[in-house]
């Protein structure tokens, strides 16, 4: 029998994503083959970005922030 099965793999484990339908302790042999990534890289932080839509207030946030690393970067001469 010859099953193509998908998982991720932790260490010198796969986690697959479905039973593979065979016995406990049944000997199997396994080939590996790396699935490429279908999302570019940096994608996350994009879709996750849309977070923020229903908080208005976030633009103000941020320009504090700003302003307050700024007033951090100056040297002790320049906060006198």
């Amino acid at each position: 029998m010859t099953k193509t099965l998908h998982g991720k793999v932790h260490g010198r484990t796969i986690e697959l994503d479905e039973d593979p339908g065979v016995a406990e302790g049944q000997e199997v042999e396994v080939q590996v083959k790396i699935v490429p990534a279908t999302k570019k890289w940096g994608e996350g932080i994009l879709r996750s970005a849309g977070g923020w839509t229903n908080y208005p207030e976030m633009d103000a946030v941020m320009e504090k922030i700003q302003q307050d690393r700024k007033l951090e970067r100056r040297s002790p001469m320049e906060q006198e």
